[in-house]
């Protein structure tokens, strides 16, 4: 599995309710995305970030979703993300009481 954490910035000072309501808008078409397990919704007033940790089976779905059509999109509208890849070899999911161990 991989994890992608997705951050950008948001345009100033942008409130957690605003942000709150554009992830809600947008939620509903990561429903779709081929390979992709889970995604957490990232909001950092302070900072004034936005983004997204997203859990996928496999890089090439990861890649698949985050490519130059996106970053061109993100881009025209917060600036460069910032996209980082990580291997996740081991889940603990306390909700469901299982430790998760990728293939």
């Amino acid at each position: 599995m991989i994890t992608v954490v997705v951050q950008f910035n948001l345009p100033d000072d942008t409130q957690a309710e605003e942000a709150n309501a554009r992830y809600r808008m947008t939620a509903p078409r990561f429903q779709t995305i081929s390979g992709l397990i889970r995604k957490y919704y990232l909001f950092d007033e302070e900072r004034g970030k936005g983004g997204g940790c997203y859990l996928f089976e496999t890089r090439a779905a990861a890649e698949a979703t985050f490519n130059q059509e996106w970053r061109d999109r993100i881009s025209a509208m917060y600036g460069e993300p910032d996209v980082q890849y990580f291997d996740t070899s081991v889940i603990v999911d306390n909700l469901s009481g299982e430790i998760v161990e990728s293939g």
